[in-house]
């Protein structure tokens, strides 16, 4: 663990890490939180459910220009605004009680989501050197999947109890303590976005990131599909409480999955990593249809969590390495639009499958969108090249140089 010792000895490391961690806490408590407060005022699970897809499909549609705004104007503004709006509308959520204001004010929630994620993401190349830039994406990772998994804990427990109210109001503080601390840490005040090259085509026409999209399309079809799926078996089958401790397990699994993803040698090229661990990812969904909700199917969900824990890390680095210059942020914020957006339709597909068939059909469609996924990626892997090299011990220290000289001008 010497990596995350040092890591974390790092000048701005630590600060970072915790000022992010409440807002993406926010993010993990939202989804329920505003599913348990429509199905309270409506006593309608398909308006909380519509209420739940409206906030996610506008949050999904709108993060590739919110990314790109941090990649024209800095990170500074951008958070001071969608920051404060995204907490108070959380509160004014709270104290509504017309459906259809409710589902408004949930559509304009997911628009005004600040970029929380893709603000940091960029953050980590400018205050550690490049030989622990895979460290620091396993942080990255492993902070978001914990909020990930505290969130829902947070949202289910307060809105289930006596004072349901409390659930929406501290989704509103974590925003507005996290997001205001990130929007005045000095290091996202000084992050300056990188200039584009003359003559530099558009973001959307680079074939590595048309790939990345496209794989983005199946694997949000698939997980979409997934994220369904399990409460849907458990339910048919008599044992809806199964659902949270399958999910948990999945959720946990990724986290440490991420610890172990950071622990990789450097020797190691992120793209032969992303390589090997899509291959491990892939067949182990092989028998997701033949599982039940019971401990096979908890079994094999950690097994998948441990393995894409890891895949996240390699994914950002091959991200990292592929985009063209200009868009730190705008890479990510733009295949998640589109991953997002085919896992509401993932989700709604599912659904139908569940109703009509069976859920081990949706889980089925969950195993041959990964393996499509996959082949779109190795069909494309000349694209992918520039993750395929390894820094030189000369680079390594030009980068840690220039990681040290930056933290001074911090």
């Amino acid at each position: 663990m010497k990596r995350y010792r040092e890591l974390l000895a790092t000048r701005f490391v630590k600060s970072l890490i915790v000022s992010a961690f409440p807002a993406r806490v926010a993010y993990g408590m939202i989804g329920l939180s505003i599913f348990f407060k429509v199905e309270r005022e409506t006593h309608s699970v398909a308006i909380a459910g519509l209420a739940i897809g409206l906030n996610g499909i506008t949050g999904a549609l709108t993060a590739g220009v919110r990314g790109s705004m941090l990649d024209k104007w800095g990170q500074r503004w951008p958070l001071r605004i969608f920051v404060p709006s995204y907490a108070l509308l959380i509160l004014a959520l709270n104290i509504m009680h017309s459906q259809n204001l409710i589902l408004i004010v949930a559509f304009i929630l997911g628009m005004t989501a600040p970029p929380i994620n893709i603000s940091v993401r960029p953050l980590w190349v400018d205050i550690v050197p490049r030989s622990s830039l895979r460290t620091a994406y396993a942080v990255d990772t492993v902070s978001m999947n914990t909020a990930a998994v505290l969130g829902p804990i947070f949202a289910t427990t307060l809105s289930l109890s006596s004072h349901p109210e409390y659930a929406l109001i501290l989704a509103s503080l974590c925003m507005a303590l996290g997001g205001g601390a990130l929007a005045i840490h000095p290091v996202s005040n000084a992050w300056i976005p990188e200039k584009k090259d003359k003559g530099q085509g558009n973001l959307i026409k680079n074939r590595a990131i048309q790939l990345l999209m496209l794989e983005g399309i199946f694997i949000g079809i698939g997980w979409g599909g997934f994220n369904v799926a399990i409460p849907a078996f458990a339910t048919l089958e008599g044992v809806p409480w199964r659902t949270g401790w399958i999910l948990a397990s999945l959720g946990v699994a990724t986290v440490i999955g991420g610890i172990f993803g950071g622990l990789v040698s450097n020797k190691v090229s992120s793209l032969i990593s992303w390589r090997r661990i899509y291959y491990i990812w892939a067949a182990l969904t092989l028998p997701l249809a033949f599982t039940y909700p019971g401990w096979s199917l908890a079994i094999l969900g950690a097994g998948i969590g441990l393995v894409s824990g890891a895949g996240q890390v390699f994914y950002f680095e091959v991200l990292e390495a592929v985009r063209p210059k200009g868009s730190q942020a705008s890479s990510l914020g733009w295949i998640w639009t589109v991953e997002g957006t085919f896992i509401a339709l993932g989700s709604a597909l599912g659904g139908w499958i569940c109703e009509q068939y069976s859920p081990r059909y949706a889980l089925g469609l969950t195993t041959l969108m990964t393996f499509v996924g996959m082949s779109v990626i190795f069909i494309g892997w000349k694209r992918f090249q520039p993750a395929n090299k390894i820094p030189t011990v000369e680079e390594d220290l030009n980068a840690q140089l220039d990681s040290t000289s930056d933290q001074f001008r911090h």
